[in-house]
């Protein structure tokens, strides 16, 4: 009875293990594996059931014997245990591999989901894998380039030379480290062809061992980003409106072909070129018609050189050219060809028609030729040469050019004149205007004369300072010097009781043609608190004619105040007696080259008999300039001329300051 109940508890261990092992399979997942070991259980318990089953039926005549069956009861027992002993182990298994896939997974959605590309490739030089990004840089799927030769999959190109880059992953491999692949990286899609900038990290893929089993490749797209920087080197290079370069790279250009003639002594040249009477386009038709009219010439500029020529708008409208390695004859004979060019454009804007031209100045750029701003200075001062010689010109600089020379020479005098206002180093002076047989009661006048004191305080003549004052725009500022400084004078005579009743003060065409000048002077009344009765303002031919608009309101309102106003150079132009019609002033000054020929020449003369007696018709009085002797002066008293100014009546007196102003 012993050897059954050992049976029976054999049979019951062993489906017990049966069933753990099953159990396990739900654990582990591993179905198969588990399964045919429940499966070899199951069939041990069924053998020993069948044993238990025929001993029950002998008994008790044939029974299994003891020993046997105890060693299959501790069989039991071990196998037992052991299945229910190994169940944690396999759950801890089982939890590594869930973690392990949980971060596998993981792996997979970050590499599935980040914004660059990512391929991994084996020791034999084959994909592995690919993320969706690097697919789509790649033009393959992970599918397709899976277990492919990566070259087949990788083209990696120089973006300029388009050559082929040398391997990277070859050299990760032997050097068992990363590095990054240069900037202008470029990668071919494999499936339109297309172009991919791309940065490069190329990285080693090492074991627990350190051991070096593959190459990762994370490809960083930078298209777009190298796009928009090749759109911000375009535009701070070149000139939005004509699309040629602007003078900041014409400048760079014009170094690197100073440092070419010095290195090897060849010989360039530089165009400067501006066009003639351009304004008259703005200010008839509008900025518009100016900006069509500019993008014309330029692609007209271009026709007209050679490709390798460097062609660029200089600012407003003024270009520059730079011929490298072209012979002077050969310039000359282009230069000639695009003033020919651009003098027979013609530029229509609906109803109007404008002619234009082109002055041009033309410098060598030699190995002496200095630096950029000399150059350019030298190019500049050649155009405006052309200019004054009757624009639609070109003129080329040379070293001994003295009409150059006087140009350099004036814009010298432009930082003395801006120096000489800022350190109020100008003084003023004032030369009597007399009446010719002066009745009782009349009172003298007084021109206001400018001087300036250089910084050594040498007194230096306006015939020095003003020509390059006018050229470069300077005269309002001056002006407005002397307007205020005048008027403080004024108000000082006028509590000191002086004799001189009324002051004249010459304004150039540049102030008359400054809206804001009018705004200027009646403040300049406000604040002085003089009486306008005491103030003249001469302004010659030539001004008036320039702008003719703002002087006729400049004088109406200021006439309105009690101003007067004396036109000066009276007859120097063929259309003085024409303005008298228009223009309500209160002297005419005639002009001094006449006064001086008055004895000698006839012509001068009947001259200025003319001017007088037109003059005392329109109830203008006459004011005789220039007069230096008593022969001059008895004519001009016979003739009638009303008051006469020159150093044969009075010396220029000193009015303000009275001495050198101290640095």
């Amino acid at each position: 009875m012993l050897t059954l109940s050992i049976l029976a508890l054999s049979v019951f261990l062993q489906l017990l293990a049966a069933i753990f092992a099953l159990r396990l399979i739900h654990i582990t997942g591993r179905r198969l594996a588990w399964m045919a070991l429940a499966g070899a259980f199951l069939l041990m318990a069924l053998r020993r059931a069948l044993s238990l089953g025929n001993a029950l039926v002998n008994y008790p005549h044939n029974q299994p014997l003891l020993q046997t069956e105890l060693v299959a009861l501790v069989i039991s027992v071990f196998v037992l245990a052991a299945v229910i002993l190994i169940r944690p182990l396999f759950e801890s298994i089982r939890r590594s591999e869930q973690e392990l896939f949980t971060e596998k997974e993981h792996v997979q959605v970050t590499l599935q989901s980040i914004g660059d590309g990512v391929v991994s490739i084996g020791n034999d030089g084959r994909v592995q894998y690919m993320n969706p990004v690097a697919e789509m840089l790649c033009g393959v799927t992970l599918q397709e380039a899976k277990g492919m030769v990566y070259e087949q999959v990788l083209v990696f190109v120089d973006e300029i030379s388009h050559t082929p880059l040398p391997d990277p992953v070859a050299r990760c491999l032997a050097s068992h480290s990363g590095y990054k692949l240069n900037d202008k990286t470029v990668l071919v899609n494999q499936s339109d062809h297309g172009e991919h900038s791309v940065e490069v990290m190329v990285s080693p893929i090492q074991n627990r061992a350190a051991e070096v089993i593959g190459v990762v490749l994370v490809l960083h797209d930078i298209t777009e980003l190298k796009g928009m920087a090749r759109q911000l080197s375009y535009q701070a290079t070149h000139d939005t409106l004509t699309g040629l370069i602007n003078r900041r790279e014409f400048e760079h250009q014009l170094e690197s072909l100073l440092v070419k003639a010095q290195q090897d002594q060849q010989q360039h040249v530089m165009c400067y070129l501006d066009m003639d009477d351009f304004k008259i386009v703005n200010d008839t038709c509008g900025h518009i018609a100016g900006d069509e009219m500019l993008k014309s010439i330029a692609i007209l500029l271009k026709k007209n050189i050679r490709e390798t020529d460097v062609l660029a708008r200089l600012g407003g409208d003024e270009f520059g050219i730079l011929f490298e390695s072209c012979p002077a004859g050969q310039v000359a004979l282009v230069v000639e060809k695009i003033r020919q060019a651009i003098s027979g454009f013609s530029f229509a804007w609906q109803d109007n028609v404008f002619n234009a031209s082109i002055s041009i100045g033309v410098v060598p750029i030699k190995h002496d030729s200095g630096t950029i701003t000399d150059v350019l200075s030298s190019a500049d001062s050649a155009c405006y040469v052309a200019k004054e010689r009757g624009r639609n010109c070109i003129h080329v600089f040379t070293e001994d050019d003295s009409a150059v020379a006087i140009r350099h020479g004036q814009m010298q005098w432009v930082q003395h004149i801006q120096r000489a206002l800022a350190e109020n180093r100008f003084v003023l002076y004032s030369q009597l205007i007399v009446p010719i047989g002066r009745k009782q009661g009349e009172a003298d006048y007084a021109e206001i004369l400018l001087r300036m004191y250089n910084e050594q305080g040498k007194l230096i003549n306006p015939s020095s300072f003003l020509p390059a004052a006018e050229r470069y725009h300077l005269m309002p500022a001056i002006d407005r010097w002397v307007v205020k400084n005048v008027f403080r004078c004024i108000r000082e005579q006028v509590m000191r009781e002086k004799s001189i009743s009324m002051f004249t003060i010459n304004l150039s065409g540049q102030t008359l043609g400054d809206e804001s000048f009018l705004d200027y002077v009646q403040q300049q009344f406000s604040d002085s608190g003089i009486s306008p009765n005491s103030v003249c303002f001469e302004i010659t031919e030539t001004a008036v004619i320039s702008n003719i608009v703002f002087a006729r309101q400049f004088i109406s309102v200021l006439r309105e105040k009690g101003c007067r106003f004396a036109l000066d150079d009276f007859g120097s132009g063929l259309s003085s007696f024409s303005y008298l019609k228009t223009l309500p002033v209160d002297y005419l000054k005639i002009d001094g080259n006449f006064i001086r020929g008055l004895t000698s020449d006839r012509n001068d003369f009947n001259l200025v008999i003319s001017i007088n007696q037109i003059g005392h018709v329109m109830g203008i009085n006459t004011i005789a300039e220039c007069v230096e002797d008593e022969e001059i002066l008895a004519s001009l008293n016979n003739i009638g001329v009303d008051y006469v100014q020159g150093y044969g009546i009075s010396m220029p007196q000193t009015l303000y300051p009275a001495a050198p102003v101290s640095n």
